[in-house]
């Protein structure tokens, strides 16, 4: 299995551009919700209390391959999982219309603003050479986060290592 550099620096090879990277910041928690959204139905039973749904078991096994690579990211990634799980539940219980509309709709303004930053980057999204990097995607939300507040520095500086810095989106692409 990949390490947890190996996974974020293939990815970050495809998101250098500090623009993209602030549209991934929304558009992938965007997207991640809605697909959260559309996979709460149906409703299978209960475990634990909570709706057995194609959305829990998705988010237990991509929970649990998040606490394989790193434990930290991990617990933060299932803490957000199960937000998700929380707020899509009433949303998915709805009536049909709602819960798609909501659903369909979250995922198409996620992409949207994906493709915005994938345009500015001049770069095709990574899922499209591999497609682990729809599993990586959020994960590499977090990082960037962590990194934003000053934590992880090894692991941003050994991604930096492999893919180069970080790059302003302005003519010329002055480095961070």
């Amino acid at each position: 299995m990949k390490t947890l550099t190996d996974q974020l620096a293939g990815y970050a090879a495809y998101h250098r551009d500090r623009r993209n990277i602030a549209t991934h910041l929304i558009g992938v928690p965007v997207i991640v919700f809605a697909v959260v959204v559309l996979m709460s139905r149906p409703v299978f039973g209960t475990v634990g209390g909570a709706p057995l749904t194609p959305a829990l078991v998705a988010a237990l096994a991509a929970g649990a391959w998040y606490v394989l690579l790193d434990r930290a990211f991990g617990t933060v990634m299932a803490i957000v999982l199960a937000a998700m799980l929380a707020l899509a539940a009433p949303l998915a219980a709805g009536p049909t219309t709602a819960w798609l509309a909501w659903g369909i709709g979250l995922f198409v303004a996620g992409w949207v603003v994906q493709f915005v930053g994938h345009a500015w980057e001049g770069r095709k999204p990574a899922f499209m050479d591999d497609v682990v990097g729809l599993l990586v995607g959020p994960l590499f939300v977090a990082a960037e986060l962590a990194f934003l507040l000053g934590l992880r520095a090894a692991l941003r500086d050994a991604i930096e290592a492999r893919v180069g810095p970080t790059r302003s989106g302005r003519p010329g692409g002055a480095a961070a």
